[in-house]
């Protein structure tokens, strides 16, 4: 309904511009919810910009486009000082939307903004050395959670693990399962994979790749399935050396004078991309530095047709991202094409005070050990609930709290107090077989409304979130619409064997509410329980 009141107020710009004869530049149409509901469900400053290209009093400018703008889903358009436009819609216009809502189902608030372009996410990527720590671990709910979106706003988005199985991690890795002088990776999990080494397998980088192949096999991937994240692929380094593609890579910024040797080494002019210092790109005993790789991967991704391409990177990688974002826009001519999204750190509190050991491992924390403590449940909506730009402090003690005071336990609650209401119905014999033929127009109370209003600006929700990425609105949604509900709860009975007409309308405007809720957590990755 954004939309709609934008080419709404628009016309009425036009309008008042031909009337006036007036010659200016039509101003960029801000439409907003005012942070008091009861300036309306919308709200808009048009007249004020107005006012300052005409010269007018901004009140003025207002009224006149009041007079201009009408529509059956409104009830009425206010003109508040200085100059703001409120718009209230009719009572009519939410109870049909929530007819919608059932009719609809999980499809409710699908959208077509992204039909024919296809998206590529790359998230976590952690090197196959060991367990994902949590600084990998937190691209993982975020990009699974942009992509559930994406593809609900009908974009074709796709879910990508970069394997990084060749580089000097993995030789790393190789010697340190060999227990040999440069050996640097301690844990259990590196005696064990002492014992499986193929017969005959003594060189470490050999070592190490094989070694990589297992951890990702026994650790990652099952770490990523307690998650709830299911890659479309794992694209291996390695494949992009044995194929020759780092070499043509590497051809292509020599060719284009973005290469220069020193010291028996070729370096990449990074510094003309922003970056503090030119990186090697080949060593001088020959080896490739991880940016010759990463330059290729690019190239190889674009080439497979995106439209777009997401990378979802810890903020330590800030200046790699700055130099990959110039290379596609620049080198590769694709100006846009890559955005990279880069995540503050994680830290796990448990009793006040930060967790850095894992009792059970006895190093660092894994992700292994935050879902195994907490569940995933409450890994994903905590993860979901801060801005990429925002730490995350895990708190154990309110993650395991079953109160109001724990975000996913309140909001998962909603969803099984819905349930439970559909049950009682059922056992009082109550059943709604035909939405039409009830009157949702008994819906009238002020929490009935609220709760109405909310339910309404979920598909606004989604293309907000399709465009900008924002995920962490969605928790915070799920925790409004959760305290509509149970606000509504506490003062409007639902099942009354006594009013038939008033039970079956609200038995309707909570099964909407246990659908929205239900998509809004499986978008962020979350179960919707039917008991708790």
């Amino acid at each position: 309904m954004k939309t709609e009141i934008g080419k709404l107020i628009e016309a009425a710009v036009l309008a008042l511009k031909n009337e006036l004869g007036a010659d200016f530049v039509l101003p960029e149409i801000e439409v907003t919810h005012p942070k008091d509901e009861r300036f309306g469900d919308y709200t808009s400053n048009v007249a004020m910009l107005l006012g300052k290209l005409l010269k007018k009093n901004p009140l003025d400018i207002a009224k006149l486009l009041q007079e201009k703008m009408a529509a059956d889903y409104l009830e009425k358009v206010e003109v508040v000082a200085p100059g703001y436009l409120n718009f209230y819609f009719t009572q009519e216009h939410l109870q049909k939307e929530i007819g919608i809502i059932v009719q609809q189902g999980d499809d409710y608030g699908n959208n077509q903004m992204g039909v024919g372009q296809k998206i590529l996410l790359e998230f976590v990527s952690s090197n196959p050395t060991g367990p994902i720590h949590l600084g990998n671990a937190r691209g993982g709910p975020l990009g699974d959670s942009i992509a559930n979106v994406l593809q609900k706003a009908g974009y074709q988005a796709e879910r990508e693990f970069y394997i990084n199985d060749f580089g000097n991690q993995v030789a790393i890795l190789g010697h340190s399962i060999l227990k040999d002088a440069e050996a640097q990776y301690p844990g259990g999990y590196i005696d064990e994979l002492g014992k499986k080494i193929p017969a005959g397998m003594t060189d470490p980088k050999a070592v190490g790749i094989w070694a990589a192949g297992e951890i990702i096999e026994s650790m990652i991937k099952p770490t990523c399935e307690k998650l709830g994240i299911k890659f479309d692929r794992w694209f291996s380094e390695k494949s992009l050396h044995d194929s020759g593609k780092v070499d043509e890579g590497i051809a292509l910024l020599t060719e284009r004078g973005l290469t220069y040797e020193r010291e028996g080494a070729l370096w990449f002019k990074s510094t003309e991309f922003g970056d503090d210092k030119d990186r090697v790109l080949i060593k001088s005993d020959g080896n490739k530095t991880y940016i010759a790789p990463d330059f290729a991967y690019h190239i190889d991704k674009l080439g497979r047709g995106y439209d777009k391409l997401i990378n979802i990177l810890g903020a330590d990688h800030h200046k790699e991202a700055m130099v990959m974002q110039s290379f596609v826009d620049q080198v590769l001519g694709e100006p846009g094409k890559l955005e990279v999204i880069l995540t503050q750190i994680v830290r796990v509190v448990k009793d006040g005070q930060e967790v850095k050991m894992s009792k059970r491992r006895g190093t660092y924390y894994a992700m292994d050990d935050l879902i195994e403590e907490i569940g995933k449940d409450a890994v994903r909506f905590i993860s979901a609930s801060s801005a990429p730009t925002s730490h995350i402090n895990f708190d154990i003690n309110l993650a395991l709290e079953q109160s109001d005071k724990n975000p996913v336990y309140y909001v998962q609650y909603a969803h099984a107090r819905v349930c439970n209401i559909e049950g009682k119905a059922k056992e009082s014999g109550i059943t709604v077989d035909d939405i039409k033929a009830v009157d949702l127009k008994v819906l009238e109370h002020e929490k009935e409304l609220a709760l109405m209003r909310e339910l309404h600006r979920f598909p606004e929700l989604i293309e907000e979130i399709a465009g900008d990425y924002g995920v962490h609105k969605l928790p915070f949604y799920a925790i409004k619409l959760a305290d509509r509900l149970h606000s509504f709860y506490d003062v409007c009975r639902v099942v009354d064997s006594g009013n038939l007409e008033m039970t079956r309308a609200r038995l309707i405007l909570v099964n909407a509410v246990k659908i929205v809720l239900a998509e809004t957590l499986r978008l962020i990755g979350v179960s919707a329980p039917e008991r708790m």
